[in-house]
């Protein structure tokens, strides 16, 4: 089955679904999305196949770079943005479906197996039978989904409005190599201070919060279509070498093995037929 044959319940309300998941196809041929923030009483798993998605909860954003997804428990509080093309699917999971799921947000990759699982599980009718087969398929789908790997793509964010404003800043302007001491001065507080609020609000220090701001842009552009050598560049590393061994690090591969490996499988893995 391939993703573009995924049916889309667009005018179906998931929290009103009496099952224990449904799957919803999402695809976007031009333009962008954007969903303000909002809840659902079931969890959530946004898989993306092909495109990206930005996602903002728990005091943090999220990347869901192809082949990844991110999981939201029920009742949590988020804002979407997506651009075109996109393709994915929306996982929503009754909260007592099984104890084993992930109690907090996180990114997570998607194996083959629970990609194909997922893949069947769309297929099904939305309101499938409660026993036999479809039901033992929605079994194996929740202890995989339980059992996926979490991936570091979590961007912390504060809420204090000074460290919003210097956050907006560091965003805008990833290349800025100014020192912590330096950006305490634009800010108009003392560099303790500012450190002090950073780790309060992110649980990060100044240093591994911008190493994971570079990381996050860096997928985003990668997958873009943006070079190794521009990306570096943009993100104010003196060489492209300099830049692959801090993400080799963060993320045990280079940047062109991880982006080559996920674009191989949205293209092998069902996107839309040419």
């Amino acid at each position: 089955m391939r993703l573009s044959d995924v049916p889309q319940h667009l005018d179906v309300d998931p929290d009103e679904i009496a099952r224990p998941v449904l799957v919803v196809g999402m695809g976007l041929v031009t333009g962008g999305l954007e969903l303000d923030f909002h809840t659902h009483r079931k969890a959530q798993l946004f898989f993306v196949s092909r495109g990206e998605v930005t996602c903002e909860a728990s005091n943090a954003l999220w990347l869901v770079p192809p082949q990844s997804a991110l999981w939201l428990p029920g009742g949590t509080n988020h804002r979407l943005e997506g651009r075109a093309p996109l393709e994915g699917l929306a996982l929503f999971v009754e909260p007592d479906a099984i104890a084993t799921l992930p109690g907090e947000c996180c990114a997570v990759s998607v194996s083959p197996l629970l990609r194909e699982l997922l893949l069947r599980a769309a297929a099904l009718p939305v309101l499938y039978p409660l026993d036999g087969p479809e039901a033992r398929l929605v079994t194996v789908l929740l202890d995989e989904l339980a059992a996926a790997q979490v991936e570091q793509l979590r961007l912390p964010m504060p809420s204090d409005a000074r460290l919003r404003r210097f956050v907006e800043l560091l965003t805008a302007h990833p290349a800025d190599g100014a020192t912590l001491k330096d950006w305490a001065k634009r800010m108009g507080m003392s560099e303790r201070t500012l450190n002090r609020l950073l780790v309060q609000e992110t649980g990060m220090s100044f240093g591994r919060w911008r190493q994971r701001l570079h990381i996050i842009l860096a997928l985003q552009w990668l997958t873009r279509g943006a070079s190794v050598q521009s990306v570096a560049m943009d993100l104010g590393y003196e060489s492209a070498s300099s830049f692959v061994t801090m993400f080799r690090k963060a993320l045990g591969t280079s940047p062109a093995r991880y982006i080559t490996r996920r674009l191989d499988l949205a293209g092998a893995g069902g996107g839309a037929d040419p």
